[in-house]
């Protein structure tokens, strides 16, 4: 499982996930710069690249030749670059909350409530009295009732949310212009050639990467299948935790 943020650690998404450890052998790493992982590196070293050289690595140590996996949001734009660099390695793949196509400049117009949500979030990035892991922090909850889309899964949310681990490595990347997109060039027709099976799984009101893109990839991908959950925003795991477990274990069938 490869979390997203990227400036989180993994146990936002430890549950419903973790159900499957009854029947799944489970990894859920840091990336490098998160969580418990190492810290301090050069700042040209927080790059897609070297986190899915990473991934590659904790296989190579577990001595897992095969595996299927699942991106979250940032993390599933690194599952694709996973899938592009070492398609052999991966026997299905779950792109969670994330997307395959770019996202179209024009993808949320009109939508106000979406724009009155998420201006608490931008007013933290753009904090200059922020710094650390205090910025990612803080956007993470100035974002919360954004990436929720039931009022009542809002506590859940904050309460895990209290919980992680933040940092700010790639934020640092990003402020100082050198950590590159880590989306992958032509994703569609690249992620074809591999013929790994692909769950594309969304929350219908998904404020970070729009649903219709979910669905568009699957019209065009005979290896993709695209779930898209009622009741549920970016966090789409929180909103519909049974839903959401279901949709993944019977792909993984």
């Amino acid at each position: 499982m490869i979390h997203g943020g990227p400036d989180w650690d993994h146990s936002y998404l430890c549950q419903p996930l973790g159900r499957l450890a009854s029947s799944k052998r489970l990894l859920l790493p840091d990336l490098r710069g998160c969580g418990r992982s190492a810290r301090g590196l050069p700042i040209h070293r927080y790059h897609p690249d070297a986190a899915v050289a990473d991934l590659l690595t904790i296989l190579d140590s577990f001595a897992i030749t095969m595996t299927d996996v699942l991106g979250f949001s940032y993390g599933g734009l690194l599952a694709q670059r996973l899938a592009a660099a070492a398609p052999q390695r991966i026997r299905r793949m779950i792109i969670a909350s994330s997307s395959i196509i770019p996202m179209p400049a024009n993808a949320y117009d009109g939508w106000a409530e979406r724009d009155a949500l998420l201006a608490s979030e931008a007013a933290v990035w753009s904090d200059p009295t922020l710094s650390g892991p205090k910025r990612p922090r803080a956007a993470a909850f100035a974002s919360a009732r954004a990436n929720v889309w039931r009022a009542d899964a809002l506590p859940e949310l904050l309460k895990r949310l209290r919980v992680v681990w933040f940092s700010s490595e790639w934020d640092r990347a990003r402020r100082a212009g050198v950590l590159p997109s880590a989306r992958l060039d032509d994703a569609v027709s690249v992620l074809i050639r591999t013929e790994i099976p692909i769950l594309l799984l969304h929350g219908r009101y998904d404020m970070v990467f729009p649903p219709m893109l979910a669905e568009q990839a699957a019209a065009q991908m005979p290896n993709a299948t695209a779930v898209v959950l009622d009741d549920a925003g970016h966090m789409a795991h929180i909103d519909q935790p049974e839903v959401w477990l279901d949709a993944i274990a019977n792909f993984l069938e």
